[in-house]
């Protein structure tokens, strides 16, 4: 397997390059150029976007909003033990913000990034449709976005030393250890890299990270050396492999369904799908429906109301008042009901709904409103 069954050296993907898989749009800065971005997600829904920390970072540390932007990350990134990392987490989120409030059409600051249990950082609220994912190698730093469904990226510097047997064992299954040795020694590495970095777009992609076992996900190549996901016959899922800066891998992993690969198709020859997303992307719902109302249980009664007597509801803004009672000894007919307890404060009449209280001296019972009132508690009797 040559290098240029592996890349092409514009960065280009070997063979027939669809309008998804272009290389990465360069941003060397917050202000841009976004164009090619934009473009990117009108005609596939997707774009990559590479950039280096050092590049960003004067502009990333003098931003006034730098607390505001990091959001829930603030906290880790003050934290950091170490100053490089600091600097790579202030940097890299940044990045992704500014990228997805591009596709957005939103200032960054208004984006709210979390994180699943994997790892996969996700938006929240504002952009929740939108897909992202993010990796880091030395210098570089690649943001992936997508609105037409899972999208994952990942990075290794070209030229890295490994120790390939070692890792071969986690990495690769039975059948592409075998491919790897049939290569020449010095293709062996680059290949290895490739295999590796899909495997961690893809597993990006699914949002499982580095819970995903590599030597379950096997790849294979066809007669223009492009990968493919091995029993994907469906092609349900497209990879690409960019050579970035003449340094560094970059991989690409998205899934697809056969009316984006139509939309692409179409976008390729300049053919018309509509306006707008609605037009690339047919039957594909980029709104969430209204939340249904809420059902709203029983009013909560004023007091113990009667039973035969409506509800008593107080004026809005005014306190309640309760009528004056008039104390009588018992009321034998009260009906029956719960008894009501105050919560609080100094010691108050205990409402009884017991319509065969016994007797009690006068002026400790009362009754009012078909209610016996029971005072034998208070200090000093009923309250005159």
């Amino acid at each position: 397997m040559s290098q240029d069954s592996v890349v092409s050296q514009d960065g280009a993907p070997y063979g027939r390059t669809p309008a998804s898989a272009l290389p990465p749009c360069h941003v060397p800065g917050p202000d841009g150029p976004w164009e090619e971005v934009q473009e990117r997600i009108e005609r596939t829904g997707r774009a990559v976007v590479h950039t280096t920390w050092g590049q960003w970072l004067t502009a990333a540390l003098l931003d006034p909003a730098l607390r505001t932007l990091l959001g829930r990350d603030w906290p880790r990134y003050r934290q950091h033990p170490a100053p490089a990392g600091r600097l790579i987490l202030a940097v890299s989120r940044t990045v992704l913000k500014h990228t997805a409030a591009q596709v957005l059409q939103v200032p960054p600051g208004r984006l709210d990034l979390a994180y699943l249990p994997g790892g996969r950082p996700v938006l929240r609220g504002l952009g929740a449709d939108l897909q992202v994912s993010l990796a880091h190698t030395d210098e570089l730093i690649v943001v992936g976005v997508s609105r037409v469904g899972p999208l994952g990226v990942d990075a290794e510097p070209a030229g890295r030393r490994i120790s390939l047997p070692a890792l071969c064992e986690h990495v690769c299954t039975a059948e592409e250890a075998r491919l790897l040795e049939a290569l020449p020694e010095q293709e062996r590495t680059r290949t290895f890299l490739r295999l590796w970095t899909l495997k961690e777009a893809y597993a990006k992609a699914l949002g499982h990270g580095m819970r995903r076992r590599f030597t379950a996900i096997g790849f294979e190549w066809d007669t223009a050396g492009r990968a493919r996901l091995a029993g994907d016959t469906a092609g349900r899922w497209a990879f690409a492999t960019h050579l970035v800066d003449g340094r560094y891998l970059v991989s690409e992993a998205y899934r697809h369904d056969e009316a984006e690969a139509e939309a692409e198709t179409e976008a390729e020859t300049g053919a018309e799908t509509g306006t707008g997303d609605e037009g690339h992307h047919r039957g594909r719902a980029h709104h969430r429906a209204a939340a249904p109302p809420q059902p709203q249980g029983p009013r909560a009664p004023f007091a113990q109301d009667a039973p035969d007597r409506p509800p008593v509801v107080p004026p809005q803004g005014l306190q309640p008042q309760r009528p004056r009672a008039s104390f009588v000894q018992d009321a034998p007919d009260a009906p029956d009901g719960p008894a009501v307890v105050p919560p609080q404060g100094p010691p108050a009449p205990v409402v009884k709904d017991a319509p065969d209280a016994p007797d009690a001296p006068s002026g400790v019972r009362a009754s009012y409103g078909g209610r016996v009132l029971d005072f034998s508690q208070r200090r000093g009797g009923p309250p005159r």
